[in-house]
């Protein structure tokens, strides 16, 4: 059995707010919800919510279960539970001086008498894992970003005595399960509901919060800011500006390149060209090709051989690097597709001309950082990109969607938008991602 029992680093604690306060003393005598089975915290994002209550969940399994049980923490996925609590929870036990053993093939956890078994809930068979558990109590991460049918499973696991459920998420849209069956029904579900907001967190400076309002619009900013429940109405890139994101195709120094590509059979296959020109990533051109519209399907030979002509020289390391510099790479650095066109994929590869990369193709986390690269003006569109100028005011919100609770495009006029949030969400939001902080201060009720 693989354990892990490398210490973490120390989590450096700052001062709780109120509504941190309340977030970790809710369980506690005096609290008039601590005969309520279940917590959950939504609201803005970098709020403080996660710190305060991973620490919550963490002293109550110890004060309510000193001899052990067995618990359950998940997350959207194994990967996103490690970034985004498992890290965090590790450092918050080493500065708290409490030893715990990661068992990471397995994943689990024990500290003291107690186990903590890790789950990721991204698809409606991820409940499945919870079938035969019996656990104690929960912590879900991001339970907004769970099948209805996790959430369930998960809650019925939770039937020893004195088990509590600790829920905290980002707002979706007002049809939501989480908002109809939990959030608007607290009271007769005895549900204690904490809405946090960006004032929330003390850790953040007033010039960290304002750059975060300015990073976000529309939908995203009613969600993610002001932490609404709010519909995604009509057109996903309200924030798109010709006036701002549309320029002139002129010759730029480029220090790098990367082609994306949405692969299409019956649908259009595009590739976009992005250049970096100081700090600013600019398509260059596009290409399109809709068979059923000109009558004719093009194969994956194809669709490579317009690859190479699209590229051109680009990855001619006779003309892109230094033949003084050993070290030096070609400028083109990747061409990034979506891992669903497999045979496209396994043609590039078995070329051996390109390096090729797997797209990241989660949608809405991808629409909300091509918006917020819109926003903050981290992007821009050579104006030769005509039929991506076209999408950008037909790419719209799928209404029926909306009706179940779940934010989707139509999947029409969507192609080059495709393409281009491959590249937003795969090269230029590809970083670790960020904790919140927040400081440990008990205090009383």
């Amino acid at each position: 059995m693989r354990r892990s029992k490398r210490k973490a680093k120390s989590f450096r604690f700052r001062p709780f707010s109120i509504k941190q306060r309340r977030l970790l003393n809710w369980w506690r005598d005096g609290s008039p919800y601590k005969g309520y089975d279940i917590v959950i915290a939504d609201g803005a994002i970098r709020s403080g919510k996660t710190i305060a209550m991973i620490c919550s969940f963490l002293q109550w399994t110890f004060d309510a279960f000193p001899k052990g049980e067995d618990f359950i923490i998940a997350g959207k996925s194994i990967g996103a539970l490690k970034r985004n609590v498992l890290k965090p929870m590790f450092q918050i036990l080493s500065a708290w001086g409490i030893p715990y053993e990661y068992n990471r093939s397995e994943n689990f956890i024990v500290i003291g008498r107690n186990t903590y078994y890790c789950f990721g809930a991204n698809n409606e068979s991820s409940q499945d894992v919870l079938q035969g558990l019996t656990a104690a109590g929960a912590l879900a991460d991001e339970v907004a970003l769970f099948p209805q049918s996790f959430v369930d499973q998960m809650i019925g696991r939770c039937s020893v005595d004195g088990s509590k459920i600790f829920m905290n998420c980002n707002p979706r849209g007002p049809y939501h399960f989480m908002k109809l069956e939990f959030i608007d029904k607290a009271d007769e579900k005895r549900i204690y509901h904490l809405h946090f907001t960006i004032d929330d967190n003390l850790s953040l400076s007033e010039k960290v919060k304002e750059r975060f309002r300015r990073m976000f619009s529309g939908v995203f900013f009613k969600r993610y800011i002001l932490g609404l429940w709010v519909m995604a109405e009509g057109i996903i890139y309200d924030m798109f500006d010709e006036a701002v994101h549309k320029v002139p195709t002129v010759e730029r120094n480029y220090s790098e390149y990367y082609v994306a590509v949405d692969y299409g059979t019956q649908n259009p296959t595009t590739f976009g060209l992005w250049g970096k020109h100081g700090k600013s990533w600019y398509k260059v051109k596009e290409y399109y090709y809709s068979g059923r519209d000109e009558g004719k399907q093009k194969t994956d030979e194809d669709y490579y051989k317009d690859l190479e002509k699209f590229i051109g020289d680009l990855y001619d390391k006779d003309r892109n690097h230094d033949p003084y510099d050993y070290y030096s790479e070609p400028k083109l650095k990747a061409v990034i597709v979506d891992p669903s066109a497999a045979s496209f994929i396994a043609l590039i590869k078995q070329k051996g001309k390109f390096p090729v990369m797997n797209a990241n193709n989660e949608v809405l986390d991808g629409i909300r950082n091509v918006a917020t690269a819109l926003k903050t003006r981290m992007i821009f569109f050579n104006d030769c990109c005509t039929n991506t100028f076209r999408e950008f005011y037909s790419y719209v919100w799928d209404p029926k969607a909306q009706e179940r609770g779940e934010d989707k495009p139509t999947k029409e006029n969507d192609h080059c938008l495709d393409a281009d949030r491959y590249f937003v969400h795969t090269v230029l939001f590809n970083g670790p991602a960020t904790l919140e902080t927040g400081d440990l201060g008990l205090g009383n009720w």
